[in-house]
């Protein structure tokens, strides 16, 4: 039973813009959710439900006068029953990766026939041509794609959409497209723990996510931002991948010994896999999301998914927040 509070004090009556809420874990989730129930205080205005535009449950609060506080409660119920985050099998096309031509000085492949490269470079150069009119239509810079069908690069677009590489990148990339695994699943899994050793975790209580470059300059960065860096470097390699936030709920151990659960707002990275779906990979860890990764937002960009977001009058605000975590002991089942 996790119960999370957001707590808003403002040193005199505002008025809020429409406030948006994503704090409820998706319905796609793997971690099942039992109970759920969201409170907003002051009680004196009106909440909505609704889907965004990338399938998100979103409440919407509106408040018909000025306000001094602004509290949000989310109770809920999760089973985390452990489960094994490798229980996926990918469609056989997309099992063997090959790296884009753009960060790759060679194509060749130790033991790999000549006809199979051959075939490597027709797929990239068809990928090109398709991603090549697909930019001159929407105007957004498209990744190689290599197994996506050509309705799921439509429908994957908004999350193929590549940033430039600058150079720490770009030297990352070549880097890495020499030596890594050409197994799809073995190549994402050493990526991710690539960059967990990486990028060394550190707490930022400012807004906002780092650039790529700036992440990989630093050496270090907030979960939301190795996650970003993450996503960036799939669309380069050639796969959809999107920002998700969400709970994560972990077990620990007090300075007495005794076991107990933690919960903390996480970020992390989902690639989209043919024949998987898709596939959460903690950057912080190092390891593929599992029961304790819980869901609440999955958009193409990190400022989609902000837990919060809305407009207030000029003020000086003070925020707070906790969670509580509760286990709750399932009786046996006859």
């Amino acid at each position: 039973m996790l119960t999370h509070q957001t707590r808003y004090r403002y040193d005199r009556p505002v008025f809020l813009g429409p406030q948006t809420i994503r704090l409820r874990p998706s319905g796609t989730a793997r971690t099942p959710v039992r109970s759920y129930a969201l409170r907003v205080d002051p009680a004196a205005c009106k909440q909505s439900w609704h889907q965004d535009g990338f399938g998100n449950h979103v409440a919407e609060v509106v408040f018909a006068e000025r306000v001094t506080h602004f509290d949000i409660t989310v109770r809920l119920e999760a089973d985390l029953t452990p489960r094994n985050p490798f229980d996926f099998t990918l469609a056989p096309a997309a099992r063997r990766w090959m790296p884009p031509a753009g960060f790759s000085t060679t194509l060749r492949e130790k033991g790999a026939p000549a006809q199979y490269q051959q075939q490597v470079l027709q797929q990239q150069q068809q990928a090109c041509a398709v991603e090549g009119s697909q930019q001159v239509q929407t105007g957004r810079p498209a990744c190689e794609s290599q197994f996506y069908t050509a309705e799921e690069q439509a429908e994957l677009a908004l999350y193929r959409a590549t940033p430039p590489a600058g150079p720490h990148l770009h030297a990352f990339l070549t880097d890495w497209v020499e030596k890594a695994p050409r197994d799809t699943l073995d190549m994402l899994v050493a990526l991710n723990r690539a960059l967990a050793a990486r990028i060394g975790y550190q707490l930022r209580l400012e807004p906002g996510v780092w650039a790529p470059e700036e992440t990989l300059a630093r050496g270090v960065g907030s979960c939301r931002d190795s996650a970003w860096l993450m996503i960036v470097l799939l669309r380069h390699l050639g796969f959809a991948a999107r920002f998700v936030s969400g709970y994560l709920i972990q077990s620990s151990q007090t300075a007495e010994g005794e076991e107990t659960l933690t919960c903390d707002l996480h970020a992390w990275a989902e690639a989209f896999l043919p024949g998987a779906g898709w596939v959460g990979f903690d950057t912080t860890s190092g390891l593929l999301t599992a029961h304790g990764h819980l869901p609440l937002a999955a958009t193409p960009a990190p400022e989609q998914a902000a837990p919060v977001t809305g407009l207030l009058d000029q003020c000086k605000a003070t925020f707070d927040v906790s969670m509580q975590t509760d286990r709750l002991v399932m009786p046996d089942s006859v």
